[in-house]
């Protein structure tokens, strides 16, 4: 068949295949996951009841997704501009903020579907429960559940909540932040990942919310902290994880989080997880230069220094769409990237800078971590394009200059279609590319 006759079928079936999806048909939804794999969605995926309902245009679509990440990034700056090494990371602030990935997390006897924000800086899991007052989406019904409990205040997890109150017996708190402000009961229940059952596992309850950003069906937390899914798991997945996330122009948009050892990449590098004692709960690595082409930019190292004080450093995110390098790093890409496009004129679309209209060639970019671990992006991890390819912009940006920006966030887009090992039982990070569609 003439390679014509292939393009013009393969562009009559995408119009079908968006109509199907916006129509909730897409049997790829349906299917389950397996042994302790999940399959991770990003919320515009036709799988998930989160996308827009309505058409948004490309370019509202990047505004949007800039504007939640500045959001992202005054909640990832709070953390490390705090002074209190004692205090647990700002449990649940951020569960306000919209997710870009979801999976499937069944919780309670009979089991409850909830679909969860999978969150790397975030200390805990979170599910508004029945009888919320101002949540806005599905909610857990403890009230069916046979095995759900309340925990009380003098439980050792109860200890690990900043401020709980007692409200009765139950071991209760309220976080604010921003305009919205969240009441919640620390509790209990079994849940199952895939198809791994985990008794008696300890969550958040969401009592009352005011706000319109609060979390359609919860929150599932990745990092380090006593709650976390990998604390309290540690005997079933040894502390170890990855996800592979989709790209945003996959079809399918789903990709998988693998928790435990078994099934992980043999051949994979990796770099060490520093430990930051005063957000112990942040995924800090090492990170020593960036290349953009072949050429290694001229950034001093002190750009990259790990300060434990100041929080200064960079970090790996899942919740961020868009890397954030502090201001010196990202002139230097920026400029490098802009002299390698020649005969083209720099525009802007709302916070990126480094816009062309029509196509262009664009170098790769390669951040260099310790342990020579270098993450070299593709071009669909570098470029934010439009759907007809009129516009293209670098999908990075310099850190916000108006809060604690000492920074550097590498963001989901960056990551997509890498495999990302968290090893924390031996404080490596490991990064290899992987097809996760």
């Amino acid at each position: 068949m003439p390679m014509k006759t292939h393009l013009l079928k393969l562009l009559l079936a995408l119009p079908l295949f968006f109509f199907l999806a916006q129509a909730g048909f897409n049997p790829k939804c349906d299917i389950k996951d397996q042994s302790s794999t999940l399959k991770v969605y990003h919320i515009y995926s036709p799988c998930s009841p989160f996308r827009p309902q309505k058409p948004v245009s490309w370019g509202e679509s990047v505004l949007q997704m800039f504007a939640k990440d500045q959001a992202r990034l005054q909640y990832l700056s709070s953390l490390v501009g705090a002074k209190k090494s004692s205090e647990p990371i700002a449990w649940g602030r951020n569960i306000i903020q919209s997710p870009t990935y979801i999976l499937r997390v069944n919780i309670g006897t009979p089991a409850q579907t909830m679909l969860m924000a999978l969150d790397t800086s975030n200390d805990a899991a979170w599910v508004p429960c029945s009888g919320c007052i101002g949540c806005s989406s599905t909610v857990f019904d403890s009230a069916k559940s046979t095995t759900f409990k309340p925990l009380g205040c003098q439980t050792a997890e109860c200890k690990q909540v900043p401020n709980p109150t007692c409200g009765g017996s139950t071991c209760t708190f309220n976080l604010t932040y921003g305009g919205s402000t969240i009441a919640a009961n620390l509790s209990q229940d079994n849940i199952t990942l895939a198809t791994d059952p985990i008794p008696n596992f300890t969550l958040g309850c969401i009592q009352a919310a005011t706000g319109t950003s609060v979390p359609p069906q919860g929150l599932l937390g990745l990092s380090r902290g006593p709650l976390s899914l990998l604390s309290q798991t540690q005997n079933l997945y040894k502390s170890i994880f990855s996800y592979c996330l989709p790209s945003f122009k996959s079809l399918n948009f789903s990709g998988s989080l693998r928790l435990g050892p078994v099934g992980q990449p043999i051949r994979i590098k990796y770099t060490p997880l520093l430990k930051n004692p005063r957000r112990p709960s942040l995924y800090y690595v090492n990170m020593v230069g960036i290349r953009v082409a072949r050429k290694v930019l001229d950034i001093p190292a002190s750009v990259f220094a790990f300060n434990p004080t100041t929080g200064a450093g960079t970090i790996i995110d899942s919740g961020t769409v868009y890397t954030r390098l502090v201001q010196p790093a990202y002139i230097a890409v920026r400029d490098e990237f802009r002299r390698r496009i020649r005969n083209a004129t720099v525009t802007t679309l709302g916070g990126f800078d480094t816009c062309y209209s029509g196509p262009i060639v664009a170098p790769t970019i390669t951040f260099m971590f310790a342990g020579d671990v270098n993450m070299t992006l593709p071009i669909d991890n570098i470029l934010l394009r439009s759907s007809a390819g009129s516009i293209s912009c670098l999908a990075m940006a310099a850190a916000p200059d108006n809060v604690n920006s000492v920074l550097n966030v590498i963001a989901n887009m960056q990551q997509q279609n890498h495999r990302i090992v968290y090893d924390v039982a031996n404080s490596r990070l490991g990064i290899a590319r992987e097809l996760c569609s």
